[in-house]
C-alpha cells in the first residue's frame, strides 16, 4: 500500500540553493496542498535515490511501529531541507554524520565515526536530534575514469596536483563552497581545478558528464553501484577530506517519542554498507520502486 506522498517544491528549492541560501522565501513554507494530517510524522530526503530509498526505510519503519506517516521526497541540498526540518514542515530526515557535522560545525577535525558523531551531537542545536547511527556508510568521493587515471597516474586525490590546472572537475552546486568540495580540496591537497561544471549530487548528470568527457573528475558515492559497473576509478582519500558518513537519522527534538526512537534505531541496527550499497543499485541500476525495496529490506530485517 501506498503511503501518503506530499508534493515536492523543487522550483523553491533550486532558487533558494541558485541564490546561495541568501533571503528569500523559505521552500517549504508554503502548504503542500496534500491536505497532511497534523499527527503524522513527516518523513523527508534529500535529492538523490539513496536519501529517498532511505526515506522509504524510515517510513515503514514508523509505520509497522502504528505511527501515521507521509513522505515528502526530493526536497533538495542540505541547504534547504535543514529549513524545512527546522521551520516543522519536516520530522524525520535521513542524514550523514560525517558532513551533517559539518553543516553546523565547520572547523570539526574528526574522522572516525564514533568521534564523528561525538562532534555532531556536540554541534546540534537542542532543537534538533540524531538517534543511532548505523554501520552503513556512504562517503563522496572524487571519481575519475579508468583511463584519465591512467593518463595522469591518478591514485589519490593529492595526485591530481600538478595537474589539476588542465582538468574540469563536475559536482553539484554546493560544491564550490563547501568545506568538502572545492575550498577542501585546495586547503587539504593543493587541488585547483581549471574549471568547475556544476551537475548534481552524486547523480546520472555527473556520471554521463564523466562518460561523455565533459569532465574529468566528478563527485559520486561511494556506495553508486556505476563505479564498478562502468570501469570508474574512486581516488583515494589519505587526508580524510570526507570524513565516516555513517547514516543516522535527523530529528527534530519534540518529535521524537519512545515508538519513533525505537523503529528508527531498529533500522540502524539492520542496515551495513553491504546491504545500502544492494539496495542502492535496484533502486538506480534495475529501476525498482523504492518503496518495495525499502518493504523487502523491512521485511528481511523483520522490521515491519
Amino acid at each position: 500500500m501506498k503511503r501518503t506522498r506530499l508534493l515536492p517544491v523543487l522550483p523553491a528549492v533550486a532558487a533558494l540553493v541558485l541564490a546561495g541560501c541568501g533571503g528569500g522565501s523559505d521552500p517549504l513554507a508554503e502548504d503542500t496542498g496534500d491536505g497532511g494530517n497534523s499527527s503524522s510524522v513527516v518523513v523527508g530526503s534529500a535529492n538523490f535515490p539513496e536519501a529517498v530509498l532511505l526515506m522509504e526505510i524510515y517510513a515503514g519503519a514508523l509505520e509497522a511501529a502504528g505511527l501515521e506517516v507521509e513522505t515528502k521526497p526530493n526536497i533538495g541540498a542540505r541547504e534547504a531541507y535543514i529549513t524545512g526540518i527546522q521551520d516543522e514542515s519536516v520530522d524525520v530526515l535521513p542524514e550523514y554524520t560525517g558532513n551533517l557535522r559539518l553543516y553546523f560545525d565547520e572547523d570539526a577535525t574528526a574522522s572516525d565515526p564514533e568521534a564523528v558523531y561525538k562532534e555532531l551531537q556536540a554541534a546540534l542545536p537542542e532543537e534538533l536530534t540524531v538517534l543511532d547511527y548505523a554501520e552503513a556508510q556512504d562517503k563522496d568521493a572524487v571519481v575519475v575514469t579508468q583511463d584519465v587515471a591512467d593518463e595522469y597516474s591518478l591514485t589519490s586525490i593529492e595526485d591530481l596536483a600538478p595537474v589539476a590546472g588542465d582538468l574540469t572537475l563536475g559536482g553539484p552546486p554546493e560544491w564550490k563552497t563547501r568545506s568538502t568540495g572545492i575550498p577542501g580540496l585546495e586547503k587539504l591537497y593543493g587541488v585547483t581545478f581549471g574549471d568547475f561544471i556544476e551537475l548534481d549530487a552524486g547523480g546520472p548528470l555527473t556520471l554521463k558528464a564523466l562518460q561523455d568527457g565533459r569532465i574529468d573528475a566528478g563527485n559520486l558515492f561511494t556506495t553508486n553501484p556505476n563505479i564498478a559497473g562502468e570501469d570508474l576509478v574512486p581516488l583515494e582519500d589519505p587526508e580524510f577530506l570526507f570524513a565516516a558518513q555513517n547514516i543516522v537519522p535527523l530529528v527534530r527534538t519534540d518529535a521524537v517519542t519512545d515508538d519513533l526512537e525505537t523503529a528508527l534505531n531498529d533500522v540502524s541496527a539492520a542496515l551495513d554498507t553491504a546491504t545500502l550499497a544492494d539496495m542502492v543499485a535496484q533502486v538506480e541500476i534495475d529501476k525498482e520502486d523504492p518503496q518495495d525495496v525499502a518493504d523487502q529490506f523491512l521485511s528481511d530485517a523483520g522490521l515491519n
